[in-house]
């Protein structure tokens, strides 16, 4: 480090007393790395030979699951440390007990934390200054990707490198999980079985696409998972592009009354909720309210957005909302392109879908994302969609992680549906999964409540 890296380094916030304490009462009491390995990183230390330290740790963690006062020693003098022995010992007598443990790491965590919002701001002034700056809307998304990095409670480069004992760890820990029932699904859940068993629940930055031609009812079948969802205290985020707030809200409200239908109460068919309701209809359908008020779902229901409008609204979404398990579109062909873009259509929405991708992948959570097909569909005599069937389907297939196509038959033959028994019945049809098989579901709609059920039917 040179002289005028050392003095930018020491006008940030740091506290080398706590950094001394915490390598301290690691290797005097090697069994509390345990409480701080998925917490504190190398950088958390500013002291180049601290950092050091706490990098051998570590690696002796991660390879033989133990450390010893020995072992760094041997490391250190191996590396040709000055004086190893004087050093390693003042960390030892550093602390007073190990109560000063949690206290320490807390202090590290925040001073590092400060550290990268202060680095973050001066990048931004400095792009900002610069007179070969590029124009203000891409200014202000560097700006704010910036602060949205700085922010994140896990920031910093060093998590982006695993090696495959830390990887392997985690997938074991994953199975035991589910082997003990902790975890119902390896992914996020959204509650219909035959979907979940198909996919092991969505994965965190996984992009979705779920496409069918208008009218199939994948509006319908995206706000179902996305009740399901926030029905366990998930908070998800969903853009309508088409469709108003409360026009969703009114979707929402009648798939839920349906749950009454079945149940054998009065009934509150889609025309009465929309004209008048009788004393008994008002009352459930306002129990119906006071059960959806709580759940956690926001509505970004702005038109004409672009991607990067989308990413800086879920950006500041998720920060407010670090609990965020789920986002929605609807739906791509919607999305406005950037306004610079002398490329064809195709290209446009692959670089738009990829966006999207990189968008799940920095928020972690999975991305559903509608889109329609294109009318290729209407001129074969089996109308069940195909991967040609995507409108601009070549980037969309590849970046996709999981591709859905929604069918009802009843669409298109709705007398010959009604000769088979196939009425109601649609076909979640899995094209492509990145991370399982391909294969095909039953559900059946309920078209009236805008509500699809589990069939039990299934096809693979």
């Amino acid at each position: 480090m040179n002289s005028s890296d050392a003095n930018q380094t020491f006008d940030l916030p740091m506290d080398l007393a706590a950094e001394r304490q915490v390598l301290g009462i690691l290797i005097k009491h090697p069994a509390l790395v345990d409480k701080v390995v998925d917490r504190l990183r190398p950088s958390h230390f500013v002291d180049l030979s601290h950092r050091r330290i706490y990098e051998l740790i570590l690696d002796l963690y991660h390879k033989q699951g133990r450390i010893s006062y020995t072992q760094i020693y041997n490391l250190l003098v191996a590396e040709g440390m000055e004086s190893p022995r004087e050093l390693l010992i003042a960390l030892t007598e550093s602390f007073v007990s190990l109560g000063e443990l949690e206290p320490c790491v807390e202090i590290l965590i925040r001073q590092e934390g400060l550290r990268r919002i202060i680095k973050a701001c001066d990048t931004i002034k400095a792009l900002a200054l610069d007179p070969k700056a590029e124009n203000l809307t891409e200014l202000q998304a560097r700006a704010q990707e910036l602060i949205f990095a700085a922010t994140q409670s896990n920031g910093g480069a060093e998590n982006e490198v695993k090696n495959l004992l830390e990887v392997l760890t985690q997938c074991y820990l994953n199975l035991l999980r589910r082997r003990e029932g902790v975890e119902d699904a390896y992914g996020l859940s959204v509650r219909f079985p035959s979907i979940d068993g198909m996919t092991t629940g969505f994965k965190k930055g996984d992009l979705i696409i779920l496409a069918a031609r208008p009218s199939m009812g994948k509006t319908a079948l995206l706000l179902n998972m996305v009740t399901n969802v926030a029905k366990r205290n998930i908070p998800v985020l969903v853009f309508s592009l088409e469709m108003d707030a409360e026009q969703l809200g009114d979707r929402i409200v009648l798939s839920e009354l349906f749950t009454y239908k079945e149940g054998g109460q009065h009934v509150v068919t889609s025309h009465e909720y929309q004209t008048k309701l009788s004393d008994e209809q008002f009352q459930l359908t306002q129990k119906v309210f006071n059960d959806l008020y709580p759940l956690p779902i926001a509505i970004v229901d702005k038109r004409g957005l672009t991607v990067a409008e989308i990413r800086a609204k879920a950006r500041r979404f998720k920060a407010e909302n670090p609990e965020l398990g789920l986002i929605a579109i609807d739906y791509l062909q919607l999305i406005k392109p950037p306004g610079n873009a002398n490329r064809s259509w195709a290209l446009i929405v692959g670089e738009m879908v990829r966006e999207l991708r990189d968008l799940a992948g920095e928020l972690d959570v999975p991305l559903i994302l509608c889109s329609q097909l294109n009318r290729g569909v209407e001129s074969r005599e089996n109308k069940r969609p195909m991967m040609s069937d995507l409108r601009d389907s070549g980037n969309i297939e590849e970046f996709a992680d999981v591709v859905m196509f929604l069918y009802r038959d009843d669409y298109y033959y709705p007398e010959l549906a009604r000769e088979k028994g196939t009425e109601g019945l649609a076909e979640v049809i899995f094209a492509k999964q990145r991370k399982g098989a391909t294969g095909v579901v039953q559900l059946r709609f309920i078209k009236e409540y805008t509500r699809f059920i589990e069939e039990t039917k299934r096809q693979v």
